[in-house]
């Protein structure tokens, strides 16, 4: 395993604490304490002080100060410090990469490859978007009036990021809002806070003012709730299960703040007789151990037309039982642990239940030797469970993968739809047909065809159903952090002359 002088680095980089407010680092007043555990080895890395309300309150103050200068800056300038930022997180790519990795488990070549360029890539994006936004032209739409539409930030965006990715997520809250012209306060989950800090650490590196970027670390149901109820927050961007999402959206309401929610999913994966059955059953495997299944969009039910079914399970399982778990810094490494051992027995547990009612294939336990320490899980399939069973409905987060048969298309398009959950989906045929078929009648708010899981920042990553609303990447999501403007020219003076008559009659 790897060595344990990772604690180091993490301890001497954030030696001055945890929350960033106002373009520096700074120690919560909570009066409590968090560690940072390394899930592979369940070493400490960080410990840090928790952030009181008073902290999120110091945070939003330094926000809502920078707001107007920021907001006043052109398109042109927040497009240079987005492009000088990208080019300082790609100066510490390998610095974010091992980071990421430490707190998370992910494997490093799945940090370097996957996480760190895709937020350089994001940021990028954003830098060009940010010289885009544009309201729309001008027209007599009554009599002699010029009306046009303009586009304005909305003021501190306060939002809240999983520690499933927590680079990339800080990444896609912070980026469209700021391009924008809004500030930010976010709040990193507790387990994963490293990322976000050295995130915020650059964009000041880079030039964007203090207190654009602010981050403050503490507990949900403390910094997180007065977060989404501050009144001088004006929009709340979420991204998390959908059980504390509703949570948000209720605390919100109480200001009748903007919201965006990115929720949970339950994608299915949907395989039609005419597929490739090599090519569907390394997507499964792939689209559903990606990040150790810890993803919203990953594939969790696979739905395989009856003629394929019984070779994609004997295939898949095989393969499954071929990827190599173990330390997320061994160059070797497929899959890393899950984030705790909290999350490692959550999965476990329903897995356990449902041996009661569908055959575990392969998987189903908690590696051993060298790796017992650490919160990992076997990459599990389990198949023939009911459509209404647990594992089928429920979100597991971990690698599992549950295979179910279908007959006809008409079926199959309906069990893909038959959980409250609509993030992301996959169809796999050859016929174009039948596949277009599937991306018009799935309720998700992406369906790949034939692949499960690429994302690109030009395109937009959200739900339906319980798994929210509101985008994230893309013009879309810029447009999410804007508020709409209609302004409006009375061209003559003959015009508002007779507007008071009408109005008001002949009185002068």
């Amino acid at each position: 395993m790897h060595k344990p002088g990772h604690r180091f680095q993490a301890q001497d980089r954030l030696a001055d604490g945890a929350q960033y407010i106002g373009g520096r680092l700074a120690k919560g007043t909570s009066g409590r304490t968090h560690a940072v555990v390394n899930p592979a080895t369940g070493e400490e890395v960080y410990t840090y002080e928790l952030a009181s309300t008073a902290d999120v309150d110091a945070a939003v103050a330094a926000a809502r100060a920078a707001f107007p200068g920021w907001a006043s800056t052109t398109p042109g300038e927040r497009s240079d410090a987005l492009h000088r930022f990208a080019a300082v997180l790609a100066e510490r790519a390998e610095e974010f990469a091992r980071a990421e990795s430490l707190q998370c488990g992910k494997p490093l070549k799945l940090t370097r490859e996957f996480d760190v360029p895709g937020t350089i890539d994001n940021t990028a994006f954003f830098a060009g978007a940010a010289r885009h936004l544009q309201g729309q032209s001008a027209g007599e739409y009554s009599g002699d009036h010029t009306s046009y539409v303009r586009r304005e930030p909305i003021g501190v965006v306060g939002s809240i990021a999983p520690w499933n990715y927590p680079l990339q997520m800080a990444a896609w809250k912070i980026l469209p809002a700021v391009a924008a012209g809004n500030t930010i306060v976010l709040k990193p989950a507790e387990l994963t806070p490293l990322t976000s800090l050295l995130f915020a650490e650059a964009a000041t590196h880079a030039g964007i003012p203090d207190g654009v970027i602010n981050i403050v670390t503490g507990l949900g149901k403390e910094a997180g709730e007065h977060l989404v109820g501050h009144p001088d927050v004006a929009m709340t961007s979420f991204t998390g299960s959908t059980a504390v999402g509703k949570r948000v959206a209720e605390i919100a309401t109480s200001t009748v703040k903007r919201l965006h929610l990115e929720l949970g999913g339950k994608a299915p994966f949907l395989v039609f007789d005419d597929a490739d059955l090599e090519a569907a059953v390394h997507g499964a495997v792939a689209g559903s151990l990606i990040n150790t299944g810890q993803d919203c969009t990953a594939a969790t039910r696979a739905y395989v037309q009856r003629p394929l079914y019984e070779a994609f399970v004997e295939r898949t399982g095989a393969l499954m039982a071929s990827v190599r778990v173990g330390d997320p810094f061994a160059p070797g490494t497929d899959l890393g642990p899950l984030i705790s051992h909290a999350q490692r027995d959550r999965v476990a547990g329903f897995v356990d239940r449902a041996r009661g009612y569908a055959r575990v294939v392969t998987g189903g336990e908690a590696p051993q030797g060298e790796l017992k320490s650490g919160a990992y899980y076997a990459p599990t399939l389990v198949a023939d469970a009911a459509q209404d069973s647990e594992i089928v409905q429920a979100e597991i987060f971990g690698p599992v993968l549950v295979v179910l048969p279908f007959d006809t298309d008409d079926e199959g398009i309906a069990l893909a739809n038959d959980t409250p959950y609509g993030l992301a989906a996959s169809a796999w045929s050859r016929d174009v047909y039948r596949a277009n078929r599937a991306t018009r009648e799935i309720k998700a708010g992406c369906v790949w065809v034939n692949d499960h899981i690429p994302i690109i920042s030009e395109m937009p990553h959200g739900g339906y159903k319980a798994s929210g609303f509101g985008k994230d990447m893309s013009a879309y999501s810029f447009e999410e952090y804007t508020q709409v403007k209609h302004v409006m020219f009375d061209n003559t003076a003959v015009a508002r002359k007779d507007w008071h008559r009408t109005v008001f009659g002949d009185r002068p």
